[in-house]
């Protein structure tokens, strides 16, 4: 099975390719349109700003590529994003996978609630293939300041100033908020499931 992880503008692809590697799957870090085509599977992961990630993504025609893609495609914290209509950082336009606005959290009291969202946090309402194993509740881990709204193609919801979109679907494209190569047990099962797909 040939996965690629896309190469842009975004970090954290290394724990990517760690978490891949304990399942037994070589991951290829690749920006080559060709080579994402013809993977079996496409990561598209991230750590990052929204506007200059989706610059990188424009200037290597990789914005067409992603949006094109037939194969499965998992979206991970910047990824997923990306992958919806616009972004409140920068006032960014996105790729339009998901008809979601992205927003920037907004504490409803002064220090309430530390923003970027850095730790743990539960998961529910869970209804995709890619959850199969993954019991409802169980705990992931995030760093964001941003977040998708709810909407028709929400597959899992998490609390952190309002309910939020921590997974999206629609048809061959899923994205989650959270970081399951870093999230133990329940993101591995996650990675597995979408892996089988």
């Amino acid at each position: 099975m040939k996965t690629a992880i896309i190469k842009y503008n975004a970090g954290n692809i290394r724990s990517v390719l760690f978490a891949l590697d304990r399942l037994g799957v070589q991951g290829t870090v690749t920006d080559d349109p060709e080579e994402i085509r013809a993977a079996d599977k496409v990561i598209f992961p991230g750590v990052g700003e929204a506007s200059t990630a989706m610059q990188y993504l424009q200037q290597r025609g990789l914005d067409k590529v992603i949006t094109s893609l037939q194969q499965p495609v998992l979206g991970i914290c910047l990824g997923l994003q990306l992958m919806c209509k616009h972004s409140e950082e920068n006032n960014t336009p996105c790729l339009g996978i998901f008809d979601v606005e992205v927003k920037r959290f907004q504490s409803p009291v002064a220090n309430l609630l530390k923003i970027p969202q850095i730790g743990w946090n539960n998961i529910a309402g869970l209804h995709s293939t890619i959850f199969e194993k993954v019991p409802e509740n169980s705990y992931m881990y995030f760093v964001h300041s941003y977040y998708a709204a709810l909407a028709p193609e929400t597959v899992a919801i998490a609390n952190y100033v309002v309910n939020y979109s921590a997974a999206l679907q629609k048809d061959n494209f899923y994205a989650v908020q959270f970081h399951p190569e870093k999230s133990a047990e329940a993101g591995q099962k996650l990675l597995e499931s979408f892996l089988k797909l």
